[in-house]
């Protein structure tokens, strides 16, 4: 049967899945070639942080998805510089050296607390996945509706998320199929597109 809780600690053997499964679902991705240790540090970070969590999908007793989000998104990143800088680092490293153009983007990602600061209080759904084997079954829209459910729309503005904007057909019909309004179209400094999405209640009737 499948469940669907917040994960209370950073439980090592749940982070040690949870990055399992991010590397399963997106091996070619920026932050999968970071490396193992990289993916369960920054996991791990997700459930140390007073504003941010994750949500666990899970079938008998196995992870088959997860949704980590933030309610202080850039303060979430200011954290990780502040606290884990060295943790980063050294989980990089070996990454960095096989492929130095990852430095770069590496800079970028730590400079978001910067860059993702809104004028609104709004919930950042930074980070989605659901196991390959068990894709078409609802998990990832599950997800999204619990996160819906426990964020307080008198309090925060919106959900927001980010996703690529090009050759990425399915993420972007799967969020506007959850409700999601595309809010704009942005490049990044190293010439990649995105689409910004945004939830709120209203919105999406």
């Amino acid at each position: 049967m499948l469940t669907i809780r917040e994960l209370e600690t950073a439980d090592p053997k749940r982070v040690a899945e949870i990055a399992a499964l991010h590397r399963r679902a997106f091996p070619t991705f920026f932050l999968t070639q970071l490396g193992l240790p990289f993916l369960k540090t920054l996991y791990a970070c997700y459930l140390k942080d007073p504003d941010s969590g994750i949500l666990l999908a899970e079938e008998d007793g196995s992870v088959c998805g997860f949704l980590a989000w933030s309610r202080d998104y850039p303060g979430f990143y200011r954290n990780l510089i502040r606290h884990h800088i060295v943790e980063f680092a050294f989980c990089s490293l070996l990454a960095v050296l096989r492929h130095p153009s990852f430095t770069k983007r590496l800079l970028g990602a730590f400079r978001k607390s910067d860059s993702v600061v809104k004028t609104e209080r709004y919930v950042e759904l930074s980070s989605i996945c659901v196991d390959p084997a068990a894709e078409g079954r609802g998990i990832g829209s599950k997800l999204i509706g619990r996160l819906k459910e426990a964020t307080d729309f008198s309090e925060y503005a919106y959900i927001n998320l980010e996703t690529d904007a090009d050759n990425n057909e399915g993420a972007n019909r799967f969020y506007l199929k959850n409700g999601f309004m595309l809010a704009r179209t942005y490049t990044t400094a190293e010439g990649r597109r995105m689409n910004e999405y945004r939830y709120a209640p209203e919105a999406a009737v």
